[in-house]
């Protein structure tokens, strides 16, 4: 955490918000956060132990046998040393505060390098000075100043006049900015944003989070970004719930005992680190020559064979015994109990729910792997990356990434598989998703990435699972922005479900609020629904198509903020992927509906 003189942050914004590469303003100062190698040493932070999260971010990543810690927490205590994070100072041009003449309509500012800043740095001939909003980036994440003389100049040149930046008017619209040289050359802002001009020359591969000697070549254009826009920081983080280790896994022991057994290299050595007690207690199960292979996997990296993120979550979830929760001692990492039917089940408005299950403990674990700039990458519907997606390192060569841990509780809502069948086989459903594909064709197009479209079963669980959001914080005792969704879509076994949970980094994510609510969840569901049908935007919202190309909001169907729109920080696809018309009926058409008992005189699937 950054030293309070400076500013501070909190553990999970070091991942979310203002990870390494991030732009960001101190109370004085424009800044970029460091990468990893300039963060303190792994051996003074805090390890945090999820194998399956490890296994998962080295088979994206490339990264043999990383490692997960905790970034640097606030240290209150007296005297004691604070572990801070290193920032950069960026970006290099300042503009000048000129005294403006009263009344003047355009307003000229100097535009001048650090360099030339006073001794204090934050002047320039006495007067204060301000960080340019105007930086270049590309799509590979690279970061760099605007080189000024060369747009200006419309190339290189060795002309050192002084630069201007004049505004007209006071809206700060790139229509309304000029850059200018004393040596008469002049260029409007606007030519900056339009790519086809490629005014700003080629991607030089800078990389300032990085430190010095770290550039790269790089062959995209350069393109403007406003430094303190949302565009400039989009990071990519993998996210799991702790699950119970398989006991009779040899690579998962040993990976879970490598300080010690990283030393084993023959049946010598591990005879005398299995005169540890510890040791030699978790290899009884083995034998020496099943340790020895597994020693020799893990060196090697081999990855673990294993279930994709959600499928594995998926398993562990339906597996629990039916019961209420406290009929053993509570495992504090994952401790869940399928809900009796009686206790929940009390009418019609369930007839599609197979079964309702409450998630007394949880553990999340969250890791930053990378992130993008411009456009953000999405994971895919099990949670996980692609290893070919294009993502800015955290560090020259990483061996650790950055992670938190959270705790909480939640409310998993299991779909019935035969009536998403039927739902799918229906001529209205076919034709809904036939547009929902159409759209999300046209934004892969414009996007160039080759994200799968999710597909019916996951839209309609995603959507469904904002609209139970809303009706859940009305009671629960935690506000909206507390509860997140995780949707599970299997469509190999024919397993649908999404669940709501909390989590924090301390226990005000267990207090039973939210998964008490389950017993009254078929009172949400119908409240929802019958929420869900009118929107305070009908019909304009019900009747919008995603393959509108005037729109362009490609990935939606029915859904807006009057609506099923959440804060982003609740849903795990930023908001995309919503569709009111395959949940319940909605005005100009009510036949693609999943919950067909909503219109009068329809029965139930």
């Amino acid at each position: 955490m950054a030293k309070k003189a400076h500013g501070q942050l909190r553990q999970g914004q070091l991942l979310t918000t203002y990870g390494p590469g991030a732009l960001f303003d101190l109370p004085r100062h424009a800044a970029m956060v460091g990468g990893l190698d300039s963060w303190p040493r792994p051996s003074a932070l805090e390890e945090i132990s999820e194998p399956r999260l490890a296994r998962t971010v080295q088979q994206i990543t490339g990264v043999v046998n990383p490692t997960l810690y905790a970034p640097p927490a606030a240290e209150e205590s007296p005297g004691a040393t604070p572990l801070g994070i290193v920032v950069y100072r960026f970006p290099e041009w300042f503009v000048v505060q000129e005294d403006a003449a009263p009344g003047e309509q355009t307003r000229s500012r100097r535009l001048v390098r650090r360099q030339a800043l006073d001794a204090n740095k934050t002047t320039f001939d006495r007067k204060p000075v301000v960080a340019t909003r105007f930086v270049v980036a590309c799509a590979h994440g690279h970061l760099d100043d605007l080189d000024w003389r060369y747009f200006i100049h419309r190339g290189r040149t060795d002309c050192r006049r002084q630069l201007w930046l004049d505004e007209q008017g006071t809206s700060g619209d790139l229509a309304d900015l000029t850059a200018r040289c004393e040596c008469g050359k002049s260029r409007r802002m606007s030519d900056a944003s339009d790519r086809t001009l490629k005014a700003l020359g080629p991607c030089q591969g800078r990389r300032p989070w990085l430190g010095p000697h770290s550039d790269e070549a790089c062959h995209e254009p350069a393109r403007l970004l406003i430094r303190t826009a949302s565009n400039a920081y989009f990071p990519q983080v993998l996210t799991v719930l702790s699950l119970p280790e398989p006991p009779n896994s040899v690579d998962r022991v040993v990976h879970e005992l490598w300080d010690d057994l990283s030393a084993v290299e023959d049946a010598g050595d591990l005879k005398v680190f299995k005169k540890k007690p510890t040791v030699a207690a978790k290899l009884v199960p083995f034998t020496d020559e099943d340790v020895l292979a597994a020693i020799d996997r893990t060196r090697r990296g081999v990855l673990i064979k294993e279930k994709a993120i959600k499928p594995a979550e998926l398993d562990a979830i339906l597996a629990v015994p039916t019961g209420y929760g406290d009929d053993v001692p509570l495992d504090e990492d994952f401790h869940a109990r399928r809900l009796p039917d009686h206790v929940w089940r009390r009418g019609s408005a369930s007839a599609t729910i197979e079964a309702v299950y409450q998630l007394h403990r949880l553990r999340e674990v969250m890791a930053l792997i990378g992130f993008t700039r411009f456009e953000a990458i999405a994971p895919d519907i099990n949670g996980e990356y692609d290893q070919e997606v294009e993502r800015a390192p955290l560090a020259l060569e990483p061996s650790w990434f950055p992670a938190v841990e959270n705790r909480g509780e939640g409310i998993f809502i299991q779909v019935r598989a035969q009536a998403v069948a039927h739902w799918l086989q229906r001529p209205a459903v076919m034709q809904r998703l036939h547009a929902l594909q159409a759209g999300h064709d046209q934004w892969q197009t414009r996007r160039k990435t080759q994200l799968p479209f999710p597909g019916g079963p996951y839209i309609l669980l995603h959507t469904l699972a904002h609209m139970l959001l809303q009706s859940l914080a009305l009671r629960c005792g935690y506000p909206m922005s507390a509860i997140r969704e995780r949707i599970y879509v299997d469509h190999d076994e024919a397993r649908y479900g999404l669940l709501l949970y909390t989590g924090s980094p301390d226990a005000s994510g267990t207090l039973g609020g939210l998964v008490q609510q389950a017993r009254a969840i078929e009172e949400h569901l119908g409240a929802a629904l019958r929420t869900g049908m009118l929107c305070s935007n009908d019909p304009i919202c019900a009747q919008h198509t995603p393959d509108d190309r005037l729109e362009g909001r490609w990935l939606l169907g029915a859904a807006c903020h009057g609506c099923t729109l959440i804060g982003e920080s609740s849903c795990e696809m930023r908001n995309d992927y919503l569709d009111r018309a395959l949940v319940v009926p909605v005005l100009g058409l009510e036949g693609a509906a999943f919950f067909t008992h909503m219109l009068p005189g329809t029965a139930t699937l």
